[in-house]
């Protein structure tokens, strides 16, 4: 079997140490096919969800997250509270966010939820858009200020959807820098990066980074039933991290619900990602119902068969030629920063683009 062993451990795990959980095997994944069969994961007590190792980090998250984006498309400040607390009440202990969404509404409702003490029983994650060190370096500022936290345990570079991007992280006064002098200042504890562009520019960043002989700690990219079949990150870039045993973070699942134009379910999509070998798969919940739905289908997970696999491609192939329903892929419709450049070199996160 491949993939992170995934294990029901108390909530108050995530944000500690594993000292008894397997390190995924390098040898588990084939080099051609390692998405091609169901993660590892042990059954979960009943209503469980099941926490997955998060690459070498030896911290343990929940195999779902909940994704930031639309937790600031939720009715107002009051429900996105509701959705935080109902995410954390159910086991979903891995928070994603970012500096930009929804010009910094997104990580202000969700600090305000974490207040009272849940800051402690969730890992949490934001991302930065700066390029240049000074811009990085104000950017994870407001961050902390609007999540009301000293720390955030995971911080990763936003959009690397162009080549350039690497050389500019990397270079001398680039958001490397920022990064890693905020992890030894305690305000960060780790490091990734997240793209949804292309398999060759997450192949690209994780070169450049070998050269400047920096590891990253996570790397988060689309995982779902249709990139399986065009310009696919689980064929690609997905062996690479298994091996390197860095954590996976899955995102666009359901394709922003341009997935179920293939004739697949919500539940389907998020049974696919997760049957991969993720440390956790991000999804986004506007709405009470969409959380239910992720704990009910990480609680139950059955991973997929190989049969169960070859069925849901199959059903999906037609669909997901040219990646019509992967417009992240195919158009700047998920671009914020080609839309915001300023984004990349300044701390002003208003969406220009919206006017």
């Amino acid at each position: 079997m491949l993939g992170l062993l995934g294990t029901t451990v108390p909530l108050a795990a995530c944000s500690k140490a594993s000292t008894d959980a397997p390190a995924p095997s390098a040898t588990a994944v084939a080099t051609t096919a390692a998405s091609s069969r169901p993660a590892a994961t042990v059954a979960p007590a009943s209503g469980t969800v099941p926490l997955r190792r998060l690459g070498r980090t030896g911290v343990e998250v929940s195999a779902i997250g909940l994704g930031g984006y639309h937790l600031g498309e939720a009715a107002n400040e009051a429900e996105a509270a509701r959705i935080v607390h109902r995410a954390l009440e159910g086991g979903l202990t891995f928070l994603d966010n970012c500096w930009d969404y929804h010009a910094g509404k997104s990580e202000e409702w969700m600090g305000k939820a974490l207040e009272g003490g849940k800051r402690q029983r969730a890992f949490l994650m934001t991302k930065m858009d700066g390029r240049t060190k000074q811009a990085c370096t104000e950017q994870l500022e407001q961050s902390l200020a609007r999540l009301r936290t000293d720390h955030i345990d995971l911080v990763q570079m936003h959009e690397v959807i162009r080549m350039e991007d690497a050389e500019k992280i990397f270079a001398a006064g680039g958001a490397m820098e920022a990064l890693v002098e905020a992890r030894k200042a305690g305000k960060i504890r780790f490091i990734g990066f997240t793209g949804h562009k292309s398999p060759a520019i997450h192949l690209h960043m994780l070169d450049v980074a070998d050269k400047h002989g920096f590891a990253f700690d996570t790397v988060q990219m689309p995982l779902n039933v249709l990139d399986a079949h065009y310009e696919s990150f689980e064929q690609r870039v997905l062996p690479r991290l298994v091996d390197k045993q860095i954590g996976v973070l899955g995102m666009k699942a359901i394709c922003s619900g341009e997935a179920l134009d293939a004739g697949v379910t919500a539940e389907e999509c998020l049974r696919y990602a997760l049957s991969l070998p993720t440390s956790v798969v991000i999804t986004g919940c506007e709405k009470l119902e969409r959380v239910d739905q992720a704990i009910r289908v990480a609680s139950t997970l059955s991973p997929l068969s190989a049969e169960e696999r070859k069925q849901l491609l199959a059903r999906t192939a037609s669909h997901a030629r040219a990646g019509k329903l992967e417009p992240f892929k195919t158009s700047d419709k998920h671009d914020g920063t080609a839309k915001n450049p300023h984004w990349l070199t300044t701390a002003d996160a208003t969406d220009k683009s919206k006017g």
